[in-house]
């Protein structure tokens, strides 16, 4: 095996250095902000009411078999003990059109769900009309991970609209995927 010296190959890698992952440093959350993620709405109907909440936090494909997916959420979060009462979340990846549905589905103030167009399941997953990917989803598992809960999730039935691109959250703000050319080498789809 042959190895190169990065500092003739890759220069300004050779001066990179990690710097300390302090909890709640500048540099812990400019680290975490340059990973761009999707923006799921988490819902559900509980007593008869709609619950909801947004997060950037969902990992797909972490097991499928079963199909399960997760995220986390702040242990201090007031939705999430309601809503994790439904027997079923319904999880909708917004669309690059739904920016303003996820300020609404965010705000500590108001009716989340006013003038939202949803679909409700027989069990009670509650879904955003126009979003892309729906995921029908029941709680598997919570773990406790620093300040958050992990939340494991199985799911139980999916809808996608193909050809709709997602919101994106990426550096502290909502962006769009812009028209790209696909990297994926011929053959190996």
């Amino acid at each position: 095996m042959t190895r190169t010296d990065p500092a003739t190959t890759h220069p300004e890698a050779a001066a990179r250095m990690t710097l300390p992952a302090v909890a709640h440093s500048d540099n812990v959350r400019t680290a975490f902000n340059e990973i761009p993620t999707a923006i799921a709405a988490l819902c559900s109907v509980v007593d008869g009411e709609p619950f909801g909440m947004v997060a950037t936090s969902l990992t797909v494909g972490v097991s499928y078999d079963p199909p399960m997916v997760a995220f986390s959420i702040l242990n201090t979060s007031t939705t999430w003990p309601t809503l994790k009462q439904s027997p079923r979340i319904g999880i909708s990846i917004l669309s690059d059109t739904q920016d303003r549905i996820c300020r609404q589905l965010a705000s500590k103030s108001g009716n989340r769900f006013e003038d939202l167009a949803t679909t409700t399941s027989v069990h009670g997953a509650l879904f955003l009309d126009d979003s892309p990917t729906w995921l029908d989803c029941t709680i598997d598992t919570e773990v406790p991970a620093g300040d958050h809960q992990l939340v494991l999730l199985q799911v139980h039935g999916v809808n996608v609209v193909p050809e709709t691109a997602p919101l994106l959250y990426y550096r502290s703000a909502f962006h769009r995927l812009s028209a790209s050319t696909d990297l994926t080498p011929q053959g190996t789809q």
